[in-house]
């Protein structure tokens, strides 16, 4: 799966294709920061034919990529410094089999490379503008991470709810009952673990939070959802064991209690609250 991201740098929008291993950055928006966009295919081209460039994106592809063919690179750095010498990304691909660099065409197009050869690039046309382009690069990671942070945390609880509501459909639900009367005792369950960990159901949350969007647990911080997936769990066991609701409900919420004071003061928990 890749993704395209665009970050604003000094007042020039810079592309980020964004894969499930690495992220590549756009070094034709790159150059248009030097140059305007006519003039964007001959810096990168005159770039890569420079000595220490090759040497550079040489020596990275010898450390990422097993597929690389090291006697053309090797061509490529007898030959470089010669005045006939000429080398674009496209033949550069081809010949060395590299994948440090790629040239897409269509929407976004233009020549693309690993983050670590963009910066040396970077490096290359202004040093001053290297320094701004991680700056923005690293805030895109750091609202990346963010985002990641309150997904494995709202997942965390649906996964585990998937167990809760498995239990209840084998243990709680009658045969023949209709979609609305199941979706009653789905929602009564649901309420059990709402009343013994925020004292209150979704209906009593909603009434006096009219104005907001979502649901009493989008609105719950890590360590109450850490709370909340033990639950689910251990309402699940519960129900297989044939405990009653309302006997289920005094055992959760003492449970509750008893987590909520030892997940206050965990640092891991902290940490997690700290993305956002």
């Amino acid at each position: 799966m890749s993704k395209n991201k665009k970050i604003e740098v000094k007042g020039i929008p810079i592309t980020v294709f964004q894969t499930d291993k690495n992220d590549y950055i756009s070094l034709t928006d790159i150059a248009k920061s030097k140059e305007n966009d006519s003039r964007a295919a001959d810096i990168i081209k005159n770039w890569i034919r420079n000595r220490g460039s090759i040497e550079f994106i040489g020596t990275w592809e010898q450390l990422h990529n097993p597929d690389f063919k090291v006697v053309e690179f090797d061509h490529f750095r007898m030959n470089a410094g010669l005045t006939s010498f000429v080398l674009s990304p496209g033949k550069w691909i081809e010949k060395t089999n590299a994948i440090g660099i790629f040239v897409k065409r269509g929407k976004y197009g233009g020549t693309y490379a690993h983050k670590d050869i963009a910066f040396e690039f970077c490096s290359a046309i202004s040093p001053i503008f290297k320094l701004f382009l991680i700056k923005e690069f690293q805030r895109l990671k750091d609202e990346e991470a963010k985002q990641l942070g309150w997904d494995i945390r709202r997942n965390l609880t649906k996964i585990n709810y998937r167990i809760h509501t498995d239990a209840i459909k084998e243990n709680l639900i009658p045969k023949n009952l209709t979609k609305r009367q199941i979706n009653i005792v789905y929602a009564s369950e649901a309420d059990v673990l709402n009343m013994a960990l925020f004292g209150k159901t979704a209906k009593q949350w909603r009434d006096v939070n009219s104005d907001k969007k979502g649901n009493i647990r989008d609105y719950a911080n890590a360590t109450q959802l850490v709370c909340l997936a033990n639950l689910e769990n251990l309402n699940a066991l519960f129900i297989n064991d044939g405990l009653e609701q309302s006997k289920r409900l005094i055992k959760l919420n003492q449970i509750a209690i008893s987590q909520m004071k030892l997940l206050i003061d965990n640092n891991s928990i902290k940490k997690i609250e700290n993305i956002n």
